[in-house]
């Protein structure tokens, strides 16, 4: 069952359209993924579908109520995290998600607790008393989270919610999302990270110039595209000699095959670099290893979509901004 459902939803500034006819739904306690490069449109979505920006045309129902002519009925049930804290710097944390909780009309004792049980959970309790402006930022994106969801809502918009901080910060940030997807909240996350994605989500919508070019599961609309993954690794006889071992060793590997001084693997399953990374880095001797032209941190990987040739993405990281870019040509 959909607890948001958009139709046709458009946005248009002046002579700008940040959002041109969008439509999708999303199921009930899944992680919908909304990624897309900067200035696709993903705020301005989130903007409309929690009532701060009104839609130029379109439908929007959430949580069972029109997201556009009843959405403070809809609020109660809808947390929101936006990319830029919104919490009061001169407040401790725990001012701050006392006082977000009785924007909810929670009693004084019932805000105290819930404000204390989320400073524990989410790791700040020993920073509880601490002015909000000194925490770190993975500290302040921490606590901007527990005051989206001091009030317990059935759905959670997370505005690039691992963007500027670091990494350890981010691993806690993903493990508080994959908590909140196990207690079966709806989580909608916009983000440019395509590992955020597919470690998170269930399903993931491309935007770009404000149209969605595709949505399903990370695995479906990777299977859109053949995974051959070429190693750049020179002359024909250093290939004969990593033939053996690649095919051998690399978990990833169904079969191998030579083109113009290339060593093509064909991937018949899940996009998946990381085996063939760690097979790159530590599977092979270090002679063998020094038979490539470039390092394992510098290799480049093709991905060639069906009946396409030449798409280059260098980190696995930007699959979302090839995809982003010529996944509509391939719907064409």
């Amino acid at each position: 069952m959909s607890i948001i459902e958009v139709a046709g939803l458009t946005k248009c500034f002046d002579d700008i359209t940040a959002v041109n006819k969008a439509s999708f739904s999303v199921k009930r306690g899944e992680v919908f993924g909304f990624l897309g490069p900067n200035g696709a449109g993903k705020t301005t979505t989130i903007s409309m579908l929690t009532g701060l920006a009104r839609p130029t045309a379109g439908s929007i129902r959430i949580a069972g109520y029109d997201g556009i002519s009843d959405i403070k009925k809809a609020h109660s049930h809808i947390g929101v995290v936006p990319d830029e804290s919104n919490l009061y710097p001169e407040m401790s944390g725990y001012e701050n998600l006392v006082f977000c909780a009785s924007l909810y009309g929670m009693c004084c004792s019932e805000a105290q607790e819930r404000a204390r049980l989320l400073l524990d959970e989410f790791g700040l309790i020993s920073a509880k008393d601490r002015s909000f402006g000194v925490y770190s930022k993975g500290m302040k994106r921490r606590l901007t989270i527990a005051a989206g969801i001091i009030h317990n809502p059935r759905i959670l918009f997370l505005d690039e919610p691992t963007t500027g901080i670091d990494v350890v910060s981010a691993r806690h940030i993903r493990r508080l999302i994959e908590k909140l997807h196990h207690q079966k909240t709806t989580i909608f996350l916009t983000t440019h990270y395509i590992e955020d994605a597919q470690r998170l989500c269930n399903r993931i919508a491309f935007i770009a110039e404000g149209r969605i070019l595709a949505l399903d599961t990370v695995e479906n609309l990777l299977d859109a595209f053949e995974k051959n993954i070429v190693l750049p690794v020179g002359p024909t006889v250093f290939l004969l000699r990593m033939r053996r071992p690649l095919k051998r060793s690399s978990p990833i590997c169904q079969s191998g095959l030579f083109q113009k001084k290339r060593y093509r693997l064909l991937q018949k399953k899940r996009l998946i670099f990381s085996p063939l990374c760690r097979f790159l880095k530590n599977g092979i001797s270090p002679s063998m290893r020094r038979l490539l032209y470039v390092r394992f941190w510098k290799m480049s990987f093709s991905i060639l979509p069906k009946g396409k040739k030449g798409a280059v993405c260098e980190i696995f990281e930007d699959i979302w901004e090839y995809i982003t870019k010529r996944y509509e040509e391939l719907l064409s």
